[in-house]
């Protein structure tokens, strides 16, 4: 949600604010230039904390359910 809530506050910068994405941050460096640099770091970080959180938590969740299914499966061909 921060990548997204990122993303979406510069576009709304862009489209309300032009002359505030224009003004210069430094020599020639404007400041939309930098805050779109910036996407790509915090998108980076959103996408490895994604990666941690699903390996974490949701992974072991579907190992146990494709055991489970695997397991039923055994069972109902057992009974044939």
């Amino acid at each position: 949600l921060t990548a997204l809530g990122y993303f979406t506050l510069f576009l709304v910068l862009s489209a309300t604010a032009p002359s505030l994405m224009t003004g210069e941050v430094s020599d020639g460096l404007p400041l939309g230039l930098l805050l779109g640099l910036l996407q790509v770091p915090i998108t980076c970080a959103a996408i490895a904390l994604y990666e941690y959180t699903a390996r974490r938590r949701v992974d072991p969740v579907a190992e146990r359910i494709r055991k489970q299914a695997e397991l039923d499966t055994r069972r109902a061909e057992a009974r044939r």
